[in-house]
């Protein structure tokens, strides 16, 4: 350990707390967390050693002066073996800004190791959006259990959460907020916003909420507003009435979309009758636009969560199915090739060149459908301008089929025969055509259909690249009276 132990440097200058088991020896100094250097191979491998050795004191000092998210990222980097280890030896550093920061499989697992009663404590350390998060994927029993632990106010609001559908506004909204009639001033909301007993505020807020007699949003003041306009304003002549509105059945990737567009900090959540009931804020947002482009790429590969962190079975289950269907796809492409195995067999060359068709194909191919699915997750491509996108589309693969088959004509010409060139250039034309056709389509039917378009479009847009490629090639070259 000592080359190790000599790489890791302070994370910090400032002073740190003492452990109240003492301090095991002058290690702990040279083995802290680097803040320039995140979790560095000797740090890890200094943890692990304390851990497994059962030297705990020297284990809570090594992890002490990290932040939350490095802890979480520190569970993330650890054997499943070695987790509950460390848990055991920081029990006071576990916070729930430390199990908010998990891995999703890995905050499930420790979940699942801890008593209902400590991750109700857990729980009630959060904001609401970061609690739901942490127990919906749990079993109903599991679920009932942490529930029946906590303070009915925040079983409550937590329950009301769960009602709403996955993945929308209602579930991630945060019930912490503030709201206040429009008949104030501004003076009167400073004074009410500085109360020493108004213990119901929340710690941080960017924009106050100005309601009418229903709790309906009629406004919005921004803190820099209130701070900035003198006390005897009404508040109704200084808010911004024109705002973002999120339902409550939202769909979160259209709120990221949202957000997005119009460069939105915080914007209310509202009821089916309109009345505020939540409000989501930019932080859970980036959060939201991170997980869905992320699992749009995923989805485009058919690999499933694809975190390293998900069970062996959970992966395989994800991934097989798919590579399933690219075999049968693969067998329709195959069964065309032999279709043309009198011709193969008699000109070589066709065997030669024929998977230069289909690859470009599937390249062009799988570019057009990963513009379409962006488009569609953006809500930039819709039933008003699909034509126009086909049609845009079409053009971009004229160019490129164009100019790809006079590359490939011309060196066929010259290595092979000057039919041979015009053969594959036309093959590789029609190809290329139908796959910028099949990139457009194959999403847009999905979307139709009321299924996520990134899910098995690749599926699909290879088989009709693979299959077109040999088709065209081989055809026009049987047609030509190549190879027979």
């Amino acid at each position: 350990m000592a080359d190790d132990e000599a790489l890791i440097d302070d994370p910090r200058d400032g002073p740190r707390a003492d452990d109240d088991a003492g301090r095991p020896d002058d290690r702990v100094d040279d083995e802290r967390h680097d803040a320039d250097n995140r979790l560095k191979p000797a740090y890890v491998r200094a943890v692990v050693e304390a851990i497994e050795g059962g030297e705990r004191a020297r284990a809570y000092a090594l992890v002490e002066p990290l932040h939350p998210a490095d802890v979480a990222d520190l569970f993330e980097l650890l054997d499943a073996e070695q987790r509950p280890l460390l848990a055991a030896a920081i029990t006071d550093l576990m916070s729930g800004d430390v199990i908010a920061e998990l891995n999703d499989h890995v905050r499930d697992d420790m979940i699942e190791a801890l008593a209902p009663e400590a991750v109700a404590e857990i729980v009630e350390q959060l904001e609401t959006d970061d609690a739901v998060q942490l127990i919906e994927d749990l079993e109903p029993a599991e679920q009932a259990a942490i529930l029946a632990e906590m303070e009915p106010e925040d079983r409550a609001a937590i329950e009301s959460a769960l009602a709403y559908p996955e993945e929308t506004a209602g579930r991630l909204m945060s019930r912490e907020f503030v709201a206040v009639p429009e008949h104030l001033t501004v003076g009167d909301l400073i004074d009410y916003l500085r109360d020493a007993n108004a213990v119901h505020l929340p710690t941080e807020f960017w924009e106050v909420f100005v309601v009418d007699p229903a709790h309906h949003p009629v406004g919005t003041c921004q803190l820099s507003w209130i701070l900035r306009t003198p006390r005897n304003i009404a508040l109704s002549d200084v808010m911004k009435r024109d705002q973002t509105l999120i339902p409550v059945t939202m769909d979160q990737e259209e709120v990221g979309n949202m957000f997005q567009k119009y460069a939105l900090i915080s914007a209310a959540v509202v009821d089916e009758s309109g009345r505020l009931v939540g409000q989501m804020t930019v932080d859970d947002v980036v959060h939201i636009i991170s997980e869905e482009a992320g699992e749009d790429v995923l989805l485009l590969s058919g690999a499933g969560d694809g975190d390293i962190n998900e069970p062996i079975r959970d992966a395989y289950t994800a991934r097989v199915r798919w590579l399933i269907a690219n075999l049968g796809t693969a067998v329709v492409a195959s069964a065309i090739i032999a279709m043309f195995g009198a011709a193969i067999e008699e000109l070589v060359a066709l065997a030669v060149l024929m998977p230069i068709v289909a690859s470009i194909g599937g390249n062009a191919g799988t570019q057009t459908m990963a513009v379409t699915v962006r488009a569609i997750a953006m809500n930039q491509l819709t039933r008003a301008n699909t034509r126009r996108m086909l049609w845009r589309e079409m053009r971009v693969a004229l160019l490129n089929g164009a100019t790809v088959a006079v590359l490939i004509g011309l060196a066929v010409a010259v290595l092979f025969t000057t039919q041979l060139g015009g053969v594959i250039a036309a093959a590789m034309m029609i190809n290329i055509v139908v796959a910028g056709l099949a990139g457009v389509v194959v999403p847009v039917l999905f979307e139709r259909l009321d299924q996520d378009p990134a899910v098995a479009s690749s599926v699909f847009v290879t088989m009709i690249t693979d299959s077109m490629g040999f088709l065209a090639f081989l055809g026009l070259a049987v047609a030509a009276g190549l190879g027979g």
